[in-house]
């Protein structure tokens, strides 16, 4: 799902007040972890991940996060990434059109 810069600025509104539902530490991005942030998608849709690594193991598990989950980042700044994914059965957030 692509969305537009209309669609990404309402979500990063919404994503900003947000706490992280998921912290990634010292053991990095495992199965467990994973697992966990696609079931905190599929609840909330909208969620906040906070990656507490240097700047470029940062960007390494940014990236295997969004192709791992299918998911798109609406925000990334410093250790806090802002990840969304429609569910389509039951969609929670009213996105505005493009």
């Amino acid at each position: 799902m692509t969305l537009s810069n209309n669609q990404k600025r309402h979500l990063r509104a919404l994503g900003h007040h947000l706490k992280p539902v998921v912290w990634i530490g010292q053991h990095g991005l495992g199965e467990n972890v994973l697992a966990e942030i696609g079931q905190a998608l599929d609840s909330h849709e909208l969620i906040k991940i906070k990656i507490a690594a240097d700047r470029d193991n940062r960007t390494g598990i940014a990236d295997a996060i969004l192709s791992e989950t299918r998911a798109e980042a609406i925000h990334r700044i410093g250790q806090m990434l802002v990840l969304f994914r429609r569910n389509p059965k039951k969609p929670k957030i009213a996105l505005p059109s493009s």
